[in-house]
């Protein structure tokens, strides 16, 4: 204790950019720990396919029929607001959420995770990561 009083008295003009420093880890940890998504690449999501998991592209029909991952349902956002009735059987099995670029279907999956899936994820880089593996895209 006395070495922090030692340190504020020394370091005045440091200690609030300190403070605020400790707050910021804190929160972004919490944050981190208590999310019910996770973010993962395309190697992992082919894993998760082929383990019973579900693939869901949160896209438009007509970006969905231009080109999309083979096996993937067409679940627009606005459907997941909604409550996810159709896909709710899944709850416990591997959802993930792909869009083009990985980042809608960041919010997706969070929103999924509030809703009781507890195995939701996110394709990071969306279809974009996907097709730079080289893996399969087909069309409706």
């Amino acid at each position: 204790m006395q070495q922090i009083v030692l340190y504020a008295s020394h370091h005045w003009v440091l200690l609030p950019l300190t403070l605020a420093a400790a707050i910021v880890v804190l929160v972004l940890e919490t944050r981190a720990r208590t999310a019910n998504f996770a973010s993962i690449g395309p190697m992992e999501t082919v894993r998760l396919l082929n383990s019973g998991g579900l693939l869901i592209d949160i896209r438009a029909q007509e970006a969905f029929a231009a080109g999309h991952i083979p096996n993937a349902r067409n679940l627009p956002g606005s459907a997941i607001v909604e409550g996810a009735k159709a896909i709710e059987r899944f709850k416990d099995k591997p959802v993930i959420a792909y869009c083009d670029t990985g980042m809608t279907a960041g919010a997706a999956a969070r929103h999924l995770g509030r809703l009781g899936f507890n195995k939701a994820y996110n394709l990071r880089g969306g279809l974009a990561a996907w097709r730079q593996e080289n893996l399969p895209v087909e069309k409706a």
